[in-house]
Formats: C-alpha cells, structure tokens, sequence
C-alpha cells in the first residue's frame, strides 16, 4: 500500500514551507501547518498543533497529502503518518535562511535566532527518532522534493 499521509518536519529555517510550497507546484495536495489556524502559542508560550483540526484534514484527504511542521504536541498525530521525513541543513545555513527569508518574520530577533540554532541541538535529535528518513536541504529545491519523492516509492 502507498503511503497517504507523508509529514514533513525540522527545525525552523530548514526548509519546510519551501519543500511545501515547490510540492504544491508539482500538483500535490501539500498543508504548512504553520498558518491557516492549524497551529499557535499555547498559554505557556508553546508552539502546538491544533490536534482535532489536522485529525480533520488528514481523514478528509484521499489523495496523497503532505504536511509540514514542527510543534510540542506532534507525537499525538505521529501514528496518523505513514511516513515521516525529517529534513536538516547545517547551523550556519539555517542561520542564513532564517535572516533572510520573507515568508516568516520567526528567527529575525538575536533571542530567535539563538532558539532555533538551540532546537537544532536539542529538538532535532528528537524528531530523528521517529523519522522514515532524514535528508539534508542543502542542494537545490528540486533535488530535495526528488529525494522525498523517492522515500515514498
């Protein structure tokens, strides 16, 4: 059976909303769960899935879909994918994409900044764990969406 449901997660400035964003070009049905209310800060200032919302977007996709993020409550979803790619880039280059990208204002600030490079130290070891491959975004766009597109075969 083919995978359906494919999660697309990492730390913040690796590359996820550009993976989505190049997947949606080609014609898949591909969700950054970052906006449109499937995520926000909780009272403790946590970054969380809104947990029965994506339930609802999963169960009414019977396409392949994918979706992308990265939150403190993610491993309640984790048995809703079939596959889990965990996608990486080297600190400096995190560090470069976040200062510079237009998409997201996250990881403009000093104090950001010095989170994100920290969750790449203490989160990412983490998400590796329950990954169905790891693949690093340092090479063209295409290459990467190739390189997930394979995972899935």
């Amino acid at each position: 059976m083919s995978p359906r449901r494919v999660l697309i997660t990492g730390v913040s400035g690796v590359g996820k909303s550009t993976l989505i964003i190049g997947l949606q070009r080609r014609g898949y049905c591909a969700v950054d769960l970052d906006y449109h209310g499937y995520s926000r800060f909780d009272d403790t200032g946590d970054w969380v899935w809104d947990v029965d919302r994506i339930r609802m977007l999963l169960d009414a996709e019977d396409q392949l879909i994918f979706v992308s993020g990265s939150a403190s409550n993610m491993a309640a979803l984790r048995p809703r994918f079939d596959r889990v790619v965990l996608l990486t880039a080297p600190a400096e280059t995190m560090r470069e994409r976040l200062l510079t990208r237009t998409n997201n204002p996250y990881g403009k600030t000093e104090r950001e900044l010095a989170e994100s490079l920290q969750y790449k130290e203490t989160v990412e070891p983490l998400l590796r764990r329950t990954a169905t491959v790891e693949i690093d975004t340092c090479r063209p766009v295409e290459d990467v969406i190739q390189a997930v597109l394979d995972h899935l075969r």
